[in-house]
């Protein structure tokens, strides 16, 4: 009876942990840039004394999916989407380096380029400053240019270079603040191959229909895993009543 009991458990566990995944892709199925999170179960046998009686199922993450977001036109100068592979880098909250798919900056009363989520955006130099009362303007190779507010066009000034990266997607792991880091710690090197598309947003590339199906399947499992508790809870009932007549 034990090993229905921690077997169904370990599994109404782990149906539980990968139901927050599939949350958190459909929470964030209008946020520019995301990739869906990737879950999986795996079958663990139990190591100890004795025969591997016991099987427990684990919820492992293999990582993200990186397929490519659909390009939508927002018409927006601080937005641009990445075209192709290719990562925005950015300075996280704990002052390293770390990459983002989302390309929808802001400018702050300081001058300095940011997301729309207060973090710095690295130019080949470090973070990058705008100078006042100016217009912005990106490449497609990510060089940003500025243009004095009732200037013509021949005042042109670059004000920096949008750091622009592709390392390998096997290398890439996501952070709990959904940014992507090297494995090894490290920083990946400015690629001049990627582009972007200005005036663009790069779509999440969760399918909000799959995620939906994915929650009722999980749903379906979790109550499936209860039933089995509650056979064993009903069997140890019957055999402690036998174990009575008896005595």
């Amino acid at each position: 009876m034990d090993r229905l009991i921690y077997t169904a458990m370990t599994g109404a566990s782990q149906v539980l942990q990968q139901q927050a995944a599939v949350s958190e892709n459909l929470a964030n199925v209008n946020t520019p840039g995301f990739r869906a999170v990737l879950n999986t179960f795996r079958a663990v046998p139990l190591a100890g004394e004795g025969l591997p009686t016991r099987t427990f199922v684990v919820d492992s993450t293999p990582g993200a999916d990186f397929a490519s977001g659909i390009l939508q036109q927002t018409g927006r100068d601080l937005d641009v989407a990445v075209n192709g592979e290719g990562w925005i880098a950015v300075q996280g909250a704990d002052g390293k380096e770390a990459y983002t798919r989302n390309g929808s900056f802001q400018i702050t009363p300081n001058g300095v380029l940011q997301t729309r989520t207060g973090l710095n955006v690295m130019g080949d130099g470090g973070p990058i400053s705008i100078p006042p009362d100016t217009e912005v303007t990106f490449a497609k190779d990510g060089t940003i240019s500025t243009v004095p507010s009732g200037s013509q066009a021949t005042s042109v000034i670059v004000a920096g270079r949008l750091k622009l990266v592709n390392p390998p997607a096997e290398q890439l792991e996501r952070g709990g603040d959904g940014l992507f880091r090297l494995k090894d710690g490290t920083v990946a090197a400015a690629d001049a191959n990627v582009s972007v598309a200005p005036g663009s947003l790069e779509g999440s590339n969760v399918n909000s229909v799959e995620a939906m199906v994915s929650m009722i399947s999980l749903a379906r499992k979790f109550d499936m895993q209860m039933k089995m508790l509650q056979s064993a809870d009903n069997n140890a009932r019957q055999a402690s009543q036998i174990m009575n007549i008896s005595g």
